[in-house]
């Protein structure tokens, strides 16, 4: 939508037929606008939709408008047909037809009724106007702003509705068929929080789109840097909430069916691990009575049972499994194999702090042996004092109780005299080289 040249004198032929031309493509421009309004799948959902909110506010000022723009333009197409039939009456047209072409065409000439402001207020002077007198360009103006306007809330409408509604729907045929999933593991609201976690997300959808529906205004975004009517987004961030929630249920419900799958396995191994457990403590309870007898003077740390909790729990772990509770058996499960990995290990580590002290003479009797065995290659096994440190050491470390303290000093007592030994002139016996 133009607008036409500014006011000036009375126009001559040449100029009032370039106006009519320029006036009669902007008449039918204009014509073609409105028309493709009329037609817009947005004003047609407006105009038959139960609307609240914003919505039902903007829509009822855009309502106004189109009636006053289709008022406004009648208004037009009269000034142009009349400007037209005076242009028309003779090919060379006198100055009180020029005069009155320029009235129409360039001058406040043209009558329309007052609306809304335009109107103005009842005063103590008089009713408010009931029309005015404008001149084409600013009949154009206003009729430019009233459409920016009326298409702005028909473009929002519909991008919200073309964007939103189909959208939850896709979302809500997906949160159906979570909850049938859901329900053959035996997810239920009330009984499990990933139940209770569908049913909120299915009333935040089902209240979503009825409010979509009724007011989409509600959920448009215009964009700060377009000024353009319809310029902006519908704004997804409810239905964007509820996608990741329902995602979130999805994948713990798929946790539930993984462990339907796979319980027998994971209950079989859980039953091996701690029977492992009980095995690896009842060794390190026999092995903490041998260090306590073989050992003397030893701090060996107790040694305490697989809790019995543990089995308490893997008792109800099948019990849940036989039952088909999977809602119940999947938290327990997760928490029962770590709690038995690390009993295990656990039990490994008493079994190794308790045996550490017969550890300790066992490599100080193959220590004591290996040197023995060095000092015979090299001619000194029959070296007494060796054999004196040797049966010292030798009687400490396999006698009980043994005191390793003691036993340690021992065998590195005979190291020492094997290192001298080895470094000082030896006596050798007759015959040998």
């Amino acid at each position: 939508m133009g607008a036409p040249d500014e006011a000036g004198p009375v126009m001559g032929r040449e100029e009032v037929d370039r106006a009519l031309a320029r006036l009669g493509a902007e008449h039918e421009a204009i014509e073609t606008s409105l028309l493709a309004l009329q037609d817009h799948a947005g004003r047609r959902l407006l105009e038959g939709a139960e609307l609240s909110g914003v919505t039902a506010e903007r829509w009822a000022a855009a309502e106004a408008a189109v009636t006053l723009l289709w008022s406004y333009f009648d208004a037009y197409t009269d000034a142009l047909t009349r400007a037209r039939e005076i242009r028309g009456r003779r090919r060379w047209p006198g100055g009180a037809e020029l005069a009155e072409l320029t009235l129409l065409l360039r001058d406040s000439g043209i009558t329309i009724p007052a609306a809304g402001p335009a109107a103005g207020p009842v005063s103590i002077t008089g009713p408010a106007k009931l029309s005015e007198r404008l001149r084409l360009d600013v009949l154009v103006e206003r009729m430019n702003g009233y459409y920016a306007e009326v298409l702005d809330v028909v473009a929002a409408a519909d991008s919200v509705w073309s964007a939103l509604p189909a959208r939850i729907d896709l979302l809500a045929a997906e949160l159906q068929r979570t909850r049938s999933l859901a329900q053959s593991v035996g997810v239920r609201p009330g009984e499990h929080p990933a139940g209770d976690d569908l049913e909120h997300i299915t009333h935040e959808l089902s209240a979503l789109r009825r409010q979509v529906i009724a007011d989409p205004l509600e959920f448009w975004r215009r964009s700060s840097a377009s000024a353009a009517p319809g310029g902006g987004r519908p704004d997804t961030t409810r239905y964007d909430t509820a996608a990741r929630a329902l995602e979130d249920v999805r994948r713990e419900i798929e946790a539930v069916l993984h462990v339907r799958q796979d319980a027998e396995a994971r209950l079989v191994r859980l039953r091996d691990v701690l029977g492992r457990a009980d095995r690896v403590l009842t060794e390190a309870r026999t092995a903490r009575g041998e260090v306590l007898a073989k050992i003397a003077a030893s701090e060996v740390p107790a040694v305490s049972g697989t809790p019995t909790v543990l089995h308490e729990q893997l008792r109800a772990a099948f019990d849940y499994r036989r039952s088909a509770q999977w809602h119940k058996l999947s938290p327990l499960l997760e928490a029962l194999e770590q709690r038995a990995d690390d009993e295990l290990t656990r039990a490994r580590e008493s079994l190794s702090a308790v045996t550490a002290p017969l550890a300790v003479r066992a490599e100080l009797r193959g220590r004591l042996d290996a040197y023995k065995a060095k000092m015979a290659r090299h001619g000194l096994a029959e070296d007494p004092l060796l054999i004196e440190r040797y049966e010292r050491a030798r009687r400490m470390l396999w006698s009980a109780p043994c005191d390793l303290i003691a036993a340690e000093q021992a065998v590195l007592r005979y190291q020492q005299a094997a290192a001298e030994a080895l470094s000082g002139p030896v006596d050798r016996p007759r015959g040998t080289r």
